[in-house]
């Protein structure tokens, strides 16, 4: 958890400095080069559950910024480990257990 501790560390510093959206993503990728979007937006979102960080500013610019970059990863194609294709529709499962498990009926 060292790595992402210090990308969270970097997020919520530049966000308390007033950087938003571009200039923060490029201020975290600057002292943390080696991250990548999707560590970003994992720190971000450990951020958001972190409940000593309580300034509703910093908790949007950091949610905006989870928000941004997660969808940038959908249209670049970036999610390779995402196969919601092969689920199943929702009305295609069972509505409950005994529906499920036809010796419970």
């Amino acid at each position: 958890m060292g790595e992402k501790r210090k990308v969270y560390e970097a997020l919520v510093d530049g966000a308390m400095d007033g950087l938003t959206d571009d200039a923060l993503f490029k201020f975290v990728n600057k002292r943390c080069p080696k991250t990548s979007s999707r560590k970003i937006v994992r720190a971000a979102l450990l951020g958001l559950t972190d409940p000593h960080l309580r300034d509703r500013n910093i908790l949007d610019t950091i949610y905006a910024l989870a928000i941004k970059h997660r969808m940038d990863e959908f249209r670049d194609g970036e999610d390779g480990d995402d196969d919601r294709d092969a689920w199943p529709a929702p009305f295609a499962r069972p509505s409950d257990e005994k529906a499920a498990r036809p010796d419970l009926a």
